[in-house]
């Protein structure tokens, strides 16, 4: 039996409009060209597009979300939001994201439907332990990780010391790449997430667009 068919190989797309458009002047060429790749996102097909835009206004991120949810319509791809439940509310999306200090999964599974899946992401064991009613963990970062420079990445132990912490799925994050991936998978993650791989290339170290992360990252769970 592969990876996949033993019930591994989930796949999160976490977004960084920032990233994305680096050189752009202006805040709505910078959502355009954000859009554009979220469309490239959506056809690659991973299992969760996390957006994870914090600075938008609530008004500007539930247009987006609420894009983004209708172009995943009728396909396997769900769409989460990170922290903003009124957000995830508004725009119909599959979900919240909470932080490791964000309020208890219960009060915010409360403001959705029976449907809703709630996230955490935790940095430890202890705070594995405390997430929560929650439907999955993201536990990291594992590797050095662009997004949370000068934070010590905390190593493949903590992969397998959270999947012995708590019956619900944990996701790896921080530094993921297609090659890290397997050891990943052996150390317990259920499944991975990350930014910086599927940014399109020339928007980091590891960048490779969407299509060839997903593709590679799916081969990689086959295997």
């Amino acid at each position: 039996m592969n990876r996949r068919e033993a019930g591994h190989g989930q796949i999160h797309v976490v977004t960084d409009r920032r990233r994305v458009a680096r050189d752009v002047r202006t805040d709505q060429a910078a959502l355009f060209a954000f859009e554009r790749w979220l469309d490239d996102v959506v056809l690659a097909g991973p299992d969760v597009i996390q957006i994870r835009e914090r600075d938008l206004d609530a008004g500007t991120l539930v247009r987006l979300v609420a894009g983004l949810v209708e172009r995943t319509a009728g396909t396997a791809v769900a769409v989460v939001v990170n922290d903003r439940a009124d957000v995830a509310c508004a725009a119909r999306a599959a979900g919240v994201h909470l932080r490791a200090d964000g309020p208890p999964a219960a009060r915010v599974r409360a403001l959705g439907p029976a449907t809703w899946r709630i996230g955490r992401s935790a940095h430890s064991v202890a705070e594995v332990r405390d997430a929560g009613d929650v439907d999955y963990v993201f536990v990291g970062p594992i590797h050095p990780s662009a997004s949370k420079p000068g934070i010590a990445p905390a190593g493949l132990e903590l992969v397998t010391a959270a999947a012995r912490a708590t019956s619900v799925p944990v996701i790896a994050i921080g530094g993921l790449d297609v090659d890290r991936l397997p050891a990943l998978l052996s150390a317990g993650a259920f499944g991975v997430a990350g930014i910086g791989v599927f940014l399109p290339p020339g928007c980091g170290q590891g960048a490779i667009g969407p299509a060839r992360a997903v593709a590679g990252l799916r081969a990689r769970m086959l295997e």
